[in-house]
């Protein structure tokens, strides 16, 4: 058995063939796992639990097996969708997790987190994102009507788009070193488990005078991708397709 691990899938209606593999993934293998995570950014945009969201309900739908099974499926808010509430999360047979998390991998502490409070040396988003994760802003933007959210989640992906595109943001884009390390002190652990940035990769690093691992997962904009951890692979996973 092992447990699975994905990110930063961007579920949308305009890339309906990515639903279908999230399905696949969850009937051909999450469903003989012992868990699995997802570490945010499971939708384009999330405008509120009560927006009939039709990718939603493809969702809801592809996680029956999970549900039937009675398998567990952990889930931490990303950039995108912070605005999944509870309601959502008991129809989809989510587990709610807080960003930045200390689980217990086969015997390894591991952190587990989105990754974008990561990316310090990007002031702008961080500005933002402190604005948007506060309960005044949340109040007022769930107040709006369905049309007006959808509107703002439309100019908010253009925004990131272009944001994103510049040349000159690339480097503060990514995590930075020192907050890494930080965070993996202050939790005292040496092995990290992240998404965000869409920089797949395993790096070997050092805290203290201690070897320590950080995990990068896939988006899946071009290809579904999901991390396999069981305890033989604890101390060194590696990243892999879905088949």
């Amino acid at each position: 058995m092992s447990t699975l691990f994905i990110s930063d899938l961007h579920l949308d209606a305009s890339r309906p063939a990515i639903i279908g593999e999230f399905a696949n993934l969850i009937a051909t293998q999450a469903v003989h796992a012992d868990a699995l995570y997802i570490l945010g950014d499971l939708f384009e945009a999330w405008i509120g639990d009560d927006a009939d969201d039709a990718v939603g309900h493809r969702f809801i739908n592809a996680m029956q097996p999970m549900r039937s099974a009675r398998k567990p499926v952990f889930f931490i808010h990303g950039n995108r969708d912070f605005l999944i509430g509870e309601g959502f999360a008991r129809k989809a047979g989510l587990v709610l997790l807080p960003d930045a998390c200390v689980i217990d991998l086969y015997g390894t502490p591991t952190l587990l987190m989105h990754g974008d409070t990561l990316c310090i040396d990007d002031a702008p988003y961080q500005t933002f994102r402190t604005l948007c994760r506060s309960a005044d802003w949340q109040r007022q933007f769930l107040s709006r009507s369905i049309v007006e959210r959808e509107a703002f989640a439309k100019h908010a992906r253009q925004e990131s788009q272009s944001y994103t595109r510049s040349a000159s943001n690339a480097g503060i884009m990514d995590v930075n070193q020192s907050a890494v390390i930080d965070a993996m002190r202050s939790a005292g652990v040496r092995h990290l488990i992240h998404g965000h940035t869409h920089r797949p990769a395993v790096h070997a690093l050092e805290i203290d005078g201690s070897s320590a691992q950080r995990i990068v997962l896939a988006d899946w904009y071009e290809t579904s991708s999901v991390l396999h951890v069981d305890e033989t692979k604890a101390q060194g996973v590696s990243l892999a397709p879905n088949a």
